[in-house]
C-alpha cells in the first residue's frame, strides 16, 4: 500500500477517534444524544469503507467504497456543523473537527474523481 494511502487511513481512524471522544464529552440533552450516535456511525464507516477500498478486488469497487467512504465523511461533516450551529459541545474540539472533516472530504471527493475518471 503507497504511504498516501496508509497516511489516510490513519487520518480517518484519528477523526473517528476524536469525533468518539468530542460525542463523550457532550450534554445529555436530547439532540446531542440524537446526534452523537449518527456522527459516530459516519465518521466510523468513513474509515472503514477507506479501508475496505485499499482492500478493492477492483477499480470498480474501489469506486463504490471510496464513494461511500465520501458520503459517510460529508455526513459526519453535516452533524459536527449541525453541533455547531445549535452551539452543543466544545467549540475548540469541534470547530477542529470540522476543519479536519473538510479535508477529509476534500481528498476523498479528489480520490473519487480520478478513479471515476480513469474508469
Amino acid at each position: 500500500m503507497n504511504p498516501k494511502a496508509k497516511e489516510l487511513q490513519a487520518r480517518l481512524r484519528t477523526f473517528l477517534t476524536r469525533v468518539s471522544a468530542l460525542c463523550e464529552s457532550l450534554p445529555r440533552s436530547l439532540t446531542a444524544q440524537r446526534i452523537a450516535p449518527q456522527l459516530i456511525d459516519a465518521a466510523g464507516s468513513a474509515s472503514s469503507n477507506y479501508n475496505g477500498a485499499c482492500r478493492a478486488r477492483s477499480r470498480r469497487e474501489f469506486a463504490a467504497k471510496i464513494g461511500v467512504a465520501l458520503e459517510e465523511a460529508s455526513e459526519a461533516l453535516e452533524w459536527l456543523e449541525s453541533l455547531k450551529e445549535a452551539n452543543i459541545g466544545s467549540p475548540e474540539s469541534r470547530d477542529a473537527l470540522i476543519d479536519e472533516a473538510n479535508e477529509l472530504t476534500a481528498i476523498l471527493t479528489a480520490s473519487h474523481k480520478t478513479v471515476t475518471r480513469n474508469r
